[in-house]
């Protein structure tokens, strides 16, 4: 670490705190070059895959998009703006977990339908015909087919 007085390169940590509020630590350090004392904070920095879109470009990973694409498919359907935020949130853990540079954009898509099925199956359709971009009504029946049968009456 620089000292922001001198700019020499060595310095020591005098005291270290951690900051439970912001889940960072403050570190008190002088400079052993001008004996200026000045404040630094850590935090953890954590780094979304990058997604591959199919024709070959990488983006940064988009939870508003992710969002966007949810609330349009379960518009007018009777599942809270609490539940699109859990449901976001947990596919951004699970890429996050996954522990790679790079995801492909199918993959977020998957999970995404994934999520969507458990949650509404009529969301479920929506999301699957822009997504898979179906051309015909066999395309939906498929779909519908695809998903699992409730007995309870919805």
């Amino acid at each position: 670490m620089r000292c922001p007085f001198c700019q020499h390169s060595n310095t020591q940590v005098t005291d270290s705190r951690l900051l439970e509020e912001t889940n960072s630590i403050r570190r008190r350090r002088r400079c052993s070059e001008c004996g200026q004392r000045f404040s630094t904070f850590e935090t953890v920095e954590m780094r979304m895959p990058q997604v591959v879109k199919s024709n070959g470009c990488r983006v940064a990973f988009n939870p508003h998009k992710l969002h966007t694409s949810l609330s349009r498919a379960l518009h007018k359907r009777p599942v809270s703006p609490e539940t699109i935020d859990e449901t976001v949130a947990l596919i951004e853990q699970r890429l996050y977990k996954l522990g790679k540079k790079e995801v492909p954009s199918q993959l977020v898509g998957e999970m995404a339908m994934e999520e969507l099925a458990k949650i509404d199956q009529v969301a479920y359709v929506r999301f699957a015909s822009v997504y898979k971009s179906f051309n015909d009504v066999s395309e939906f029946t498929q779909a519908i087919a695809t998903l699992p049968q409730d007995n309870e009456a919805v």
